[in-house]
């Protein structure tokens, strides 16, 4: 069972967001009690959203599967299968797993398909489409925009695009584009305009060339390879000097992570080995670890959450779904019955994506 004692980092990290989630649990005079243990935290008037059973959560790890996208993806890759998607059965979804807003990104593998005009052409049509998404549905979704990497100089056009016209969110990226991990310096100059503008990304793994399922006749490529993909996008980051050099850059990462906490001592070896720490990892692997965000999709159980909590603050900890190729009750029912406690299961749920993108406060 889990020691909610020894992991309420998020008191430290989350402040008023974590007395705002016990007020969602526990509500009335108890809430106000709580709310008084810090100064500046207002407590909100008559019952909360969870209290009244109202979609409350907010769901980082949300397919967005564009019907102009889907139709067009057979003509540049084969084998990729997506399951229906449409905004009423992701609202239906939504509803009955009390989530509030998903922020979407699309679908894998995006839009790089060696084709600079296209990729540019894609990412434009797709970050379009999410934003009608939240036109038409007002306070259900947000926005993580897609990026036409590695082309670099429609990356940073389409960066101006989504923020200072969609008002996106962040950004959806992969962990990988034309054989490159997202810590390689060729996308150096995309990581400086998103830390100059302190911007959220949000990546997902996909099944690179180099590294096809060698064991495909027992198990999807997929269930073991997308982990693997984040581990090696992680070790990227932290190796080529990306994570520290662009500190204001708030990563989340898919699937806890992948199997990066189960690798993490390997991680720590290759940190001593560094003849070039200090300018590499001047803060060292631990202090990047758990500064990243990790969100819950597939990595919602028992075994998955003790090796990430070992590593991070529950105020690192973001709740996503996979949806629509998992449910989501699959991440509701996992994070509800792991022991987390009320204060911790609001921050996971809602609190740490509001401190990312406070605008959905007031959803």
């Amino acid at each position: 069972m889990f020691d909610s004692k020894k992991r309420i980092d998020v008191e430290d990290s989350n402040t008023c967001a974590a007395v705002n989630g016990r007020r969602e649990f526990l509500g009335g005079l108890a809430a106000l009690g709580a709310s008084a243990l810090l100064p500046g935290c207002a407590s909100d008037a008559g019952q909360s959203a969870a209290a009244r059973g109202k979609p409350h959560r907010i769901d980082i790890h949300h397919h967005l599967l564009p019907p102009k996208y889907v139709a067009e993806l057979p003509t540049h890759i084969k084998g990729e299968n997506p399951p229906p998607w449409s905004p009423a059965r992701s609202i239906e979804d939504m509803d009955k797993n009390g989530i509030a807003t998903s922020i979407t990104s699309l679908m894998q593998p995006q839009v790089w398909f060696g084709d600079v005009a296209l990729g540019r052409r894609l990412a434009r049509e797709s970050n379009d489409y999410a934003a009608t998404l939240v036109r038409d549905y007002p306070g259900r979704y947000g926005i993580f925009a897609t990026l036409p990497l590695p082309d670099v100089e429609g990356s940073l056009r389409e960066i101006e695009y989504a923020m200072d016209v969609l008002k996106a969110d962040g950004f959806g990226l992969m962990t990988s584009y034309a054989g490159k991990y997202l810590g390689d310096p060729q996308f150096w100059p995309i990581w400086e305009e998103l830390n100059r503008r302190k911007a959220v990304v949000y990546n997902h793994p996909l099944s690179v060339d180099c590294c096809r399922n060698p064991v495909a006749q027992y198990i999807q490529n997929s269930a073991i390879e997308y982990a693997t993909d984040t581990s090696r996008m992680i070790a990227t980051l932290l190796f080529s000097g990306a994570a520290a050099r662009f500190p204001d850059i708030q990563w989340i990462h898919s699937h806890g992570g992948g199997t990066m906490p189960f690798l993490y001592s390997r991680y720590t070896r290759q940190e001593a080995a560094l003849k070039d720490r200090q300018k590499v990892l001047p803060n060292g692997v631990a202090h990047e670890v758990r500064k990243f965000y990790y969100d819950t999709a597939q990595a919602n159980h028992a075994g998955a959450l003790a090796a990430l909590l070992k590593l991070a603050p529950v105020s690192q900890v973001m709740f996503g779904t996979d949806f629509p190729y998992r449910p989501g009750s699959e991440a509701v029912v996992g994070l509800t019955s792991y022991g987390f406690s009320a204060a911790e299961l609001e921050a996971i749920d809602r609190g740490n994506a509001l401190r990312l993108m406070p605008r959905w406060r007031a959803v």
